[in-house]
Order: structure tokens, then sequence, then C-alpha cells
């Protein structure tokens, strides 16, 4: 159930850790009833106006404690009745819901007149009141979940990480925490440590071939299960689905109330996964060795800890300025050019739109994470410098294929810093004008000549593109498929 706040309120109609005037009111009206008691007697007891003691009732004024004091007196209850955070009732608590929701700011701004909520307003209409007040929160939440929504929460979420310069202290420790108690002494995380934290925070693994399309991994937290793909979705890389998932339990995660949330704690779990994945000291450790011998290599990193190049790539922008001293800049390109992913904080000018969001964005065609794709030889590590009007940059890249296509992850830093990497000695070097558009958007010379108003090509966007982002707390994910999932495999005998 939720309020007009967006706060949540269990079927029992708790609602805050400590009582309002509201709740407070509508405990001292369910007393005095109880005890057949009028306004006008409990009034008199405690030697108040009657009016006085309506507007208590309706939560319009918050009583001074000596006035509970006298209140609990006359009704032959005590301050613990009063200030019991549980609504007396079920009508109460839908009482007590319409009136937050008439007095808060969404109600406000809709300009209708209140309804008073009393005892002569019908059970039934009070149900449909406040049915259709959370109908118009939910709505307003879908109206909030737009693209402009989603870039403007992304450039936050950045801004926050370049702050922080792309470390979190507490999830490196809560890392830590996490291999300690299964006994992880160093090396590569192997499938059994993943399943031994696991089993450590109470959860089976289990992996089935009919795991929701719309889902990564599913955690039961009623019967302490973690379902994971099998058969054809299954990957190489199960530890980091394992991880992935757990990360969210371990944290603490609730539904996130807002997109901005729901990226926040995706930022976090991918994190925390990490770390244990690539613990810090031994991470630091290598990458401080490599370079003290100037030889920091992006592939070595993937190669100690047996993951993924994009998993060591992003690792290396978390320890790298808070370990070796150096500021880097990460892109994941798309081969049609457009940025997927992006970080940074050496100085490096992602193109932006007016919000300042990068993510969608095309990148130049001089940029090493472009150019990489019309290197023949993909096998070996690609590095190129790049003159830009931000000062020149070298980036060392790989490209990894996916169900969405091919995609360049790329590693960078400043002029001043490459003497710490190999690959620094690369003849591969190009200049990028943009965002000058004569640089490689706007097409010159014959080119230009030849094909400037003969041509009308058909745009392919993404279907998406004008649409609302996927709604719900966990964006794009089709509940009802969920949970019939979790009927499919509900433990026999269990609720």
């Amino acid at each position: 159930m939720a309020t007009s706040t967006g706060q949540t309120v269990p079927a029992g109609g708790t609602f805050d850790e400590e009582p309002d005037a509201l709740t407070i009111g509508r405990r001292v009206r369910h007393l005095r009833t109880r005890q057949g008691m009028t306004l006008e007697e409990l009034a008199a007891a405690i030697d108040r106006a009657p009016s006085q003691v309506s507007m208590i009732e309706n939560g319009r004024r918050e009583p001074k404690f000596s006035q509970l004091q006298q209140i609990a007196k006359a009704l032959g209850a005590s301050l613990d009745d009063l200030f019991s955070t549980e609504a007396p009732s079920p009508r109460a608590a839908l009482e007590i819901e319409l009136e937050r929701a008439q007095r808060g700011p969404l109600f406000d701004a809709l300009g209708i007149k209140a309804v008073r909520v009393g005892k002569a307003l019908p059970t039934d209409a009070l149900e449909a009141l406040v049915g259709l007040q959370r109908a118009i929160v939910e709505l307003h939440g879908e109206r909030r979940s737009t693209p402009e929504q989603a870039r403007r929460a992304n450039t936050e979420l950045r801004a926050q990480m370049r702050a922080q310069d792309n470390y979190f202290p507490d999830l490196e420790q809560a890392a830590r925490e996490l291999l300690d108690a299964v006994g992880h002494t160093g090396g590569p995380i192997s499938q059994r440590v993943a399943s031994d934290i696991a089993a450590h925070l109470g959860f089976s693994l289990h992996y089935v071939s009919d795991l929701p399309q719309t889902t990564r991994s599913v955690i039961d937290r009623r019967h302490h299960r973690l379902y994971l793909p099998g058969g054809s979705r299954a990957t190489g890389f199960s530890r980091t689905a394992v991880l992935q998932a757990l990360a969210s339990h371990v944290l603490g995660h609730t539904e996130p109330a807002d997109y901005a949330e729901f990226l926040r704690q995706r930022v976090e779990s991918n994190y925390l996964s990490a770390a244990v994945l690539m613990p810090e000291d031994a991470a630091g450790e290598l990458l401080a060795g490599q370079k003290a011998r100037r030889e920091i290599s992006i592939e070595d990193l993937r190669d100690a800890f047996a993951v993924s190049y994009e998993a060591a790539a992003h690792r290396f922008t978390n320890l790298a300025t808070s370990r070796l001293g150096l500021r880097v800049h990460f892109m994941k390109v798309h081969e049609s050019g457009v940025i997927h992913k992006a970080y940074e904080n050496d100085g490096v000018r992602f193109p932006a739109d007016p919000l300042g969001a990068v993510e969608g964005q095309p990148v130049c065609r001089h940029w090493t994470a472009r150019t990489i794709f019309d290197v023949e030889d993909r096998l070996s590590p690609f590095s190129q410098y790049t003159d830009t009007p931000a000062g020149t940059f070298w980036c060392t890249t790989r490209t990894q294929r996916t169900a969405d296509g091919e995609f360049s992850v790329s590693v960078g830093v400043p002029f001043a810093e490459v003497r710490w990497f190999l690959g620094r000695d690369t003849p591969h070097r190009d200049v990028s004008r943009c965002p000058d558009e004569s640089c490689c958007r706007r097409p010159a010379g014959v080119l230009a000549d030849r094909w400037e108003g003969q041509v009308w090509p058909a745009p392919a966007p993404h279907a998406s593109m004008l649409a609302a982002l996927p709604v719900g707390s966990f964006p794009g994910v089709d509940t009802t498929e969920v949970y019939m999932f979790l009927e499919r495999h509900r433990p026999h005998g269990a609720a």
C-alpha cells in the first residue's frame, strides 16, 4: 500500500516509526467510542472545549504531552495506547491515508476540494477515494519515467561518481567482509567461492532454463533461493551473476522509489561484485607493481583475476585514482558509434546533450573507441593517441561481441600519464576537432558535392526513442511473469 508521499504502508496499518497527529487523533477517537464516551464528555473530563478535542481527533492539532496524559487517564488507557504507530482499525488506516493525501502537495496541485473524512463517509466511498489517490500517485510516477528523467538521473549519478573518483570505501569493506567470512585468502574467485558466499548469506543456487526473459536473476527471499539462467541463457561468468544478485541483499536494497535510485542500486551492486572478484588489496598491489615497472595493462588485470575485459576496465577506474594517483576515463561504445557507458575524471570531454547526458551520444570517428572497429587484428591490444580540443589523450581498447552487437571498451589517460602504461609506444595517432561539425559529422569536398541533396535516408531509431521508460519498481521487469515463475518453482509443500 502506498501513501501520497510515496511511503509504503503494510496491510496491518503501521505508518511511521513515530506516530503523527493524524494517527494519535484516530486512536483517541477509537478509544473514546470504545468506552461509549461522547465528544462532550471527554472534553469535560480534560477541561477543554469539545471543538478542541474534535481538532485533536481529526489530526488538526498536535496535543501537548500533558494533554495526552489527561486524555489517557480519562479514557482508562495508557500513553502507549495513544502513541502506537498502528492505526486502530482498517477503516482508520484508510481515513488516515486519505487525510494525508488531501493535505499533500499532489492533491493540492489538482485543485480539488477536499472531502470531509468522518463517520458519515461510507466505507465503500472511502475505499474508492483511497484507490483513486493511489492510482494518481502511480500515474504521477509513470509520468516522471521519461527519457529526459533517465538522462538527468544518469548525469547526476556520473557526477557523484566523479566527485569521489569512482571509489566507494564502504563497498570495498563489504567485499572484504564477505571474502573473510568464507575464508578466501587470495587468487581468482572460483565458482565454488561464489557458492560459498551464497551459502554464507543463507541462499541456495538454482540454475533454470525458464528464467523470465526480463530478468538476469531472481531472488526468492521467502525460501532463500537464488535463480540464475541455465541452458541456452547460461553465461561463462556465472560467478558475476551470483555476486551481483547477492549484492542487493548484502547492501539491504529495497524496492527503488524512482529511476535514480534504481540506477544507484545497480551501480552499487556491480561495484560490490567487482570488489569481490578483484579484491582491493590484491588488485591494488598488482597495479602498483605494474606502475612501478611502467607496464600497467588492463589485459594483465583481466587475466590475473579471470574476469572479462570490461569488468577489469571498470575495476581499474575504481582503483586508478585512489591507489595509483592516476586520472582516467572509460568508454563502452556500440559499433553504431554511440556511447553506452562512460566515466571520466581526467578532463576528457565526452559528447553530451543539453542536459549533460552522454549515453546515446555519437562519438567522434577519430577517437580510439571508433577507430578500433576498422582494425583488422582484433586479438591484439590496440592503442592510439588522439589530439582533441581538451588536450591529447591515449587510449587502449578492446572489442567484444554481445547479443546487442559489437562494442568497444576503452580506458584512457591524459598524455602526461601515459608513461605508466604498456602500449605507450603505439604508432597510431589521430586528430579530433569535435564538437566542431566539420571534424566528422558534416561531409565535405567531393562527398558533399556529389551527394548533397540527392539522398533521403530512412532513419532506424531505437523503438524506445520517444517512449517513456518501462514503469514499475524495477524498470522493464514483467512482475506477473516473475510471480508465475516463482509459483512454478515454489518448493513442494512450502507456503
